[in-house]
């Protein structure tokens, strides 16, 4: 989690739309999810596993930099829930939307960039809900 400036986000939630747009955000790329949840440690193999899994090397974290413009717009379908049973008491509403993301990457020798945003992703939810002490 990051803080983001008040500029970087952009919610109308009665259109189902919002916006998330950062640049240069300070990231650690730790190469791969075995060396991100290791600490750059990696894991060993497990032949017993089904399949048998591979070594995974440890890879120390690299410093970088990452810029993303996330676009959720439009409703495609829509839930509402609400638990009133305790201890839950959740209540919510939640949109599917079409959503669009660009993302880059910047560390020493290395850069990345998405394709361009007129791709779409299969699932993203755009929600507003209340929960705990904000439940009356």
């Amino acid at each position: 989690m990051i803080p983001a400036k008040n500029n970087s986000v952009d919610v109308d939630f009665d259109k189902a739309k919002a916006r998330l747009k950062m640049n240069n955000v300070s990231a650690f790329d730790d190469h791969d999810l075995a060396n991100s949840l290791s600490q750059g440690l990696g894991l060993p193999a497990n032949p017993t596993a089904t399949p048998p899994t591979p070594a995974i090397p440890p890879v120390f974290p690299v410093r970088a930099k990452v810029s993303f413009d996330i676009e959720w717009n439009g409703a495609v379908n829509m839930a509402t829930i609400n638990n009133t049973t305790p201890p839950d008491h959740f209540r919510g509403t939640f949109f599917s939307t079409r959503t669009t993301i660009s993302w880059s990457s910047e560390q020493e020798g290395f850069t990345f960039k998405s394709e361009p945003t007129n791709q779409q992703n299969l699932i993203s939810v755009l929600g507003r809900e209340q929960n705990g002490v904000f439940f009356s």
